[in-house]
């Protein structure tokens, strides 16, 4: 049974629906406020201070971690 909205109306091509898409997209990214450099390089200098302090604390766990397996296995021998 044919859905009786639909009847005569074709669906457009692959191409031209991705057309559409690209020509959107592209309107969408004109309204977008981009961040000027000096904000840019100041929140990756952040994310980079983050990233290394997690590291820090993960390598000091790790460390612990690691004494406290060779403690545990030394006592065992």
């Amino acid at each position: 049974m044919a859905n009786p909205k639909n009847e005569g109306v074709k669906k457009p091509n692959i191409f031209v629906r991705m057309g559409r898409k690209l020509k959107e997209t592209f309107s969408e990214l004109k309204r977008v406020t981009w961040p000027t450099f000096p904000k840019v390089v100041k929140n990756t200098c952040v994310v980079l201070v983050v990233v290394l302090a997690f590291l820090v604390v993960v390598t000091g766990i790790n460390y612990g971690l690691q004494a406290l397996l060779n403690l545990i296995t030394s006592i065992g021998a």
